[in-house]
């Protein structure tokens, strides 16, 4: 019943809290004429919560939703926004999507409406970016679709074959490697628009290298999220957490695709 992750143990105990409250006594309470007779843990334990727990395919619904609204709206970015305005489109959809990201990340409150307008604002993005590199290298947007989707079932596989673990040590390794690697990519952004090159993001060997770690980093947090929803559908977390669960995925899906793109952009411009 332990986790790792201190979010999920204070939202655990949130669910347990709610489902204390949910739950209604089997026998009679109070009725005119009849002792009073107090629940006992039989009658709680024998009456059903009136707070639907999370499962597995509660997430994967809430998933294929959240890949469904972001791919509709990344169609439409593509086909109706003109091609003048790619770049400010792009540029401005990542910058609300990573505010939405963040509060969605640091809430404990799982919100439907927030989730799925951060799907949509990423769809608005994920459009334009691909737009983008495929008028420059025609094919690219769906081997890199491809290989974002095949690196997810793998690991999915991985992870249910328990060849991967999302030991604590893994977790606290997984959180450190990602909040330095956004802090770097954040550093080399605001450095980018003053005119500096770090070689990051220019297609040397050394953004190849960097690029192969972001891919290998954003396949295995995918490890952090099956365990998040593993450890959500133990605690009994209520159904509106798999939103949250399905956002988590949703985030590594879109960063593994990115980062796929820029791959494959810097060996085909060396054609």
């Amino acid at each position: 019943m332990k986790t790792s992750n201190p979010v999920l143990a204070r939202l655990g105990q949130a669910a347990e809290r709610e489902r204390s409250a949910g739950y209604a006594p089997a026998g009679p309470y109070g009725q005119p004429g009849i002792p009073q007779q107090y629940p006992s843990q039989a009658d709680y334990l024998a009456a059903p919560p009136t707070v639907a727990p999370m499962t597995v395919d509660d997430v994967v619904v809430k998933t294929v939703a959240l890949l469904g609204i972001l791919g509709i709206t990344a169609a439409a970015a593509w086909v109706l926004v003109p091609d003048a305005l790619v770049s400010t489109a792009w540029v401005g959809a990542a910058v609300v999507g990573l505010v939405l990201g963040l509060i969605i990340s640091f809430s404990r409150m799982a919100n439907p409406a927030l989730v799925i307008a951060y799907a949509v604002v990423e769809g608005v993005f994920v459009g334009m970016v691909s737009k983008a590199f495929e008028t420059a290298y025609d094919g690219i947007v769906l081997q890199a679709a491809a290989a974002s989707f095949g690196i997810f079932f793998l690991m999915a596989m991985l992870y249910r074959a328990k060849v991967i673990r999302a030991t604590p040590a893994f977790v606290k390794g997984m959180i450190a490697v990602m909040v330095g690697l956004f802090a770097v990519m954040m550093i080399n952004l605001v450095l980018a628009l003053f005119g500096v090159n770090t070689g990051l993001r220019d297609g040397s060997p050394l953004a190849i290298g960097f690029s192969l770690v972001c891919i290998v980093v954003a396949s295995l947090s995918f490890v952090l999220s099956f365990k998040e929803i593993e450890d959500g559908v133990r605690m009994g977390l209520p159904q509106r957490y798999s939103w949250v669960a399905a956002f988590g995925i949703l985030v590594s899906l879109v960063w593994l695709y990115i980062e796929i793109l820029r791959l494959l952009s810097y060996f085909q411009g060396d054609d």
